[in-house]
C-alpha cells in the first residue's frame, strides 16, 4: 500500500493520465464528485489533489467549469540561428521563426530613453544609470502571448543610428540594421536561468499558478564593446529551446 498521502495519490494518477494522452481529445476532467467515488476519497482530498495538479501548472480551475487540461501546443525556438544574417528571413528574427513553422506572428512595441538598470549597464560596459534605448516588444503565436523582449542599447549607439529611438517595428530586425549602418554584431553570450513570473509578467503573458518563466539574456558585441542586451521572458510551458553546435548533419540523414 502506498505511503504517500491519498491527495497525493489523486494526483500521481491523474497527472500520468494527462502526460499519458489520456485527455488529449477532451480536456474536461471527470467532476470532483465521479473522482471521488473513483478513487473512494472525499471531495476534499479530491480537490486538495487537483489543486497539486493546477499549482504545476497541468491543468486550470473555472468556477462552475470544474478543471481542464492545459493546452500544450509548445513552440520550438533555434536558438543558434536566431539573428542569424546567412540564414534567409521573412522580416526579422521572431517573423520568420514562427512564419517558417507555419504559424501566425503578432507584436506590439514600446520604445524609451531610461536609465540602464544595474545588471544591463554591466553587460554593456556603461556606468548604471546612465542613458539607454529600451525597445520592448510584446510578442505572440496565433494570437496566445508568447514572449516579451526587452532589448537594451547603450546611448553612445544611437546617435548616427535614430531608428533604434524611433517608436515601431524596424522590419528587416535590428541586428541588420545596425549591419548595415556601420555596426556589425561579431558575437553573442547567451544566458539561460528559469524563476516563478513576477506580477507584471504573468499578467502580460497570461501565466497560470504554477507555471514558470524561462529567462533568455543576450549580450551581442561588435569587435570591441557590447551593442546590446536582450532579455526575453518566454512562457515555461509554451517554449523550447534548442541550438545546433558544430556539425550534425547526421541528425537530418537520420530524422
Amino acid at each position: 500500500m502506498s505511503k504517500q498521502p491519498k491527495y497525493r495519490q489523486v494526483a500521481d494518477a491523474l497527472r500520468r493520465e494527462i502526460v499519458n494522452g489520456a485527455f488529449d481529445h477532451d480536456r474536461r476532467l471527470p467532476s470532483e464528485s465521479e473522482l471521488s467515488a473513483r478513487f473512494d476519497a472525499s471531495r476534499n482530498t479530491v480537490r486538495s489533489g487537483l489543486a497539486l495538479l493546477v499549482s504545476e501548472g497541468l491543468i486550470t480551475s473555472s468556477q462552475g467549469l470544474g478543471y481542464e487540461v492545459r493546452s500544450h501546443e509548445v513552440f520550438q525556438l533555434n536558438a543558434s540561428r536566431f539573428e542569424d544574417l546567412t540564414f534567409p528571413q521573412h522580416g526579422d528574427a521572431y517573423n520568420t521563426d514562427v512564419t517558417n513553422a507555419g504559424r501566425r506572428p503578432h507584436q506590439t512595441f514600446r520604445v524609451e530613453m531610461l536609465p540602464a538598470p544595474a545588471e544591463v549597464a554591466e553587460r554593456l560596459k556603461v556606468d548604471e544609470g546612465s542613458k539607454a534605448v529600451l525597445r520592448f516588444c510584446h510578442r505572440y503565436v496565433d494570437d496566445v502571448p508568447w514572449s516579451t523582449q526587452a532589448t537594451y542599447y547603450p546611448a553612445w549607439l544611437i546617435e548616427q543610428r535614430t531608428r533604434l529611438a524611433e517608436p515601431g517595428d524596424i522590419e528587416e530586425g535590428t541586428t541588420r540594421y545596425l549591419a548595415a549602418s556601420g555596426i556589425e554584431q561579431i558575437g553573442y553570450f547567451d544566458e539561460i536561468a528559469t524563476r516563478m513570473p513576477t506580477p507584471d509578467e504573468a499578467r502580460l503573458l497570461e501565466i497560470g499558478a504554477g507555471v514558470p518563466v524561462l529567462l533568455w539574456t543576450r549580450t551581442g558585441y561588435s569587435a570591441d564593446r557590447p551593442i546590446r542586451c536582450t532579455i526575453t521572458t518566454f512562457r515555461g510551458d509554451l517554449n523550447r529551446m534548442n541550438y545546433e553546435i558544430g556539425d550534425i548533419a547526421a541528425r537530418s540523414e537520420n530524422t
